[in-house]
């Protein structure tokens, strides 16, 4: 059985069983428990996360109490604060398991080594931060475009399962609406 790492990288490039190997030494497998954090604000993201199983948040928490979810990560999506990544400054979000996880990460420093030494790779994350990047302006422009009812019958159609794996407020959190508005749309 091919794994699933290589299944998710293949959908971009091929690979031979070697450069697979070569890749695979460069990740960390982790469980996580529901409501552990992979993330806390504040902290340094020094780890990409692949979902192997399971559902996590990104998120952040006004003064006020008010809880903003900029992603949820299912199987096959990569998670992180890319800003803190990157930059290699602290967090201003947190990230946690929604459900008991299984994942593979790789660190900083390591997805430094593995794209200068393997072209494939960072030609596979371009195309990977291409697509969020395509992703994030069709939700930013959904904000500021759509009505809330648009936009909860756009995420229901586009992540169906999601509304099974994730409680109410999370999803109103994640829309922008409150909890109220959540039950009206969904009536």
């Amino acid at each position: 059985m091919t794994h699933p790492l290589r299944q998710h990288i293949e959908e971009i490039i091929p690979l031979t069983d070697e450069e697979f190997a070569y890749i695979l030494s460069f990740f960390q497998p982790v469980t996580k428990r529901k409501h552990q954090y992979l993330l806390q604000e504040g902290e340094t993201a020094n780890k990409e996360y692949w979902v192997i199983k399971g559902c996590v948040k990104s998120y952040f928490i006004e003064d006020s109490g008010k809880e903003h979810i900029l992603q949820f990560a299912m199987e096959n999506w990569w998670i992180t604060d890319y800003e803190s990544f990157v930059k290699q400054l602290p967090s201003k979000t947190a990230i946690d398991c929604i459900e008991d996880c299984k994942l593979l990460y790789i660190t900083y420093e390591n997805r430094d080594k593995l794209t200068a030494t393997m072209h494939k790779m960072e030609r596979f994350w371009a195309k990977k931060s291409k697509m969020g990047r395509i992703a994030l302006q069709k939700r930013i422009v959904s904000l500021l475009q759509n009505s809330a009812k648009e936009r909860y019958d756009q995420l229901l159609e586009q992540y169906p399962t999601l509304f099974q794996r994730v409680p109410k407020k999370m999803i109103a959190a994640y829309l922008g609406v409150s909890r109220e508005t959540l039950s009206r749309l969904n009536s």
